[in-house]
């Protein structure tokens, strides 16, 4: 009889898990619908009010560090276009997401994504500067060898 109560008490306890992860994952879920629909609006808004947004969700993550207000401000840094934009803030902010190990929900899934969009956009970013370095020295070495040829005399 006792085991049977302690098998019945495991049962129990591991179906109350199963179903406390499931409304951690819905919950989650629709924390990241309402982020995909924040970033489609402040897309879509002025100058103005996108500083407003960006100052909003600044207070919200400086009140509470977790997930959620740091995908949210991570999303408003991230926003091409703007004169507040930086990508390297961002992915530091989405870095704690999306390197944690523990078993993955809707949020960490979702700074994943954002964290390898944003860090791929800030290596090609870094590749184009050093493409125009390159590009500056050679045009430099050119113009150097034109002085050179019109120094010489004829």
């Amino acid at each position: 009889m006792a085991r049977i109560t302690a098998v019945l008490s495991c049962v129990w306890v591991l179906a109350g898990c199963a179903f406390f992860d499931s409304v951690r994952e819905n919950y989650e879920s629709q924390q990241v619908l309402e982020l995909i629909g924040y970033a489609q609006k402040i897309a879509a808004l002025q100058a103005e009010e996108q500083r407003r947004e960006l100052n909003a969700s600044s207070q919200m993550f400086s009140k509470n560090r977790g997930a959620y207000g740091r995908v949210r401000l991570a999303l408003v840094l991230a926003l091409p276009g703007t004169t507040f934009n930086d990508d390297a803030k961002a992915a530091g902010l989405l870095e704690p997401l999306a390197g944690a190990e523990s078993s993955p929900g809707p949020m960490q899934q979702f700074a994943e994504l954002l964290h390898t969009q944003i860090s791929e956009r800030l290596r090609e970013q870094r590749r184009a500067a050093q493409l125009k370095e390159q590009l500056e020295a050679l045009m430099a070495i050119e113009r150097k060898i034109i002085e050179r040829e019109q120094a010489r005399p004829k």
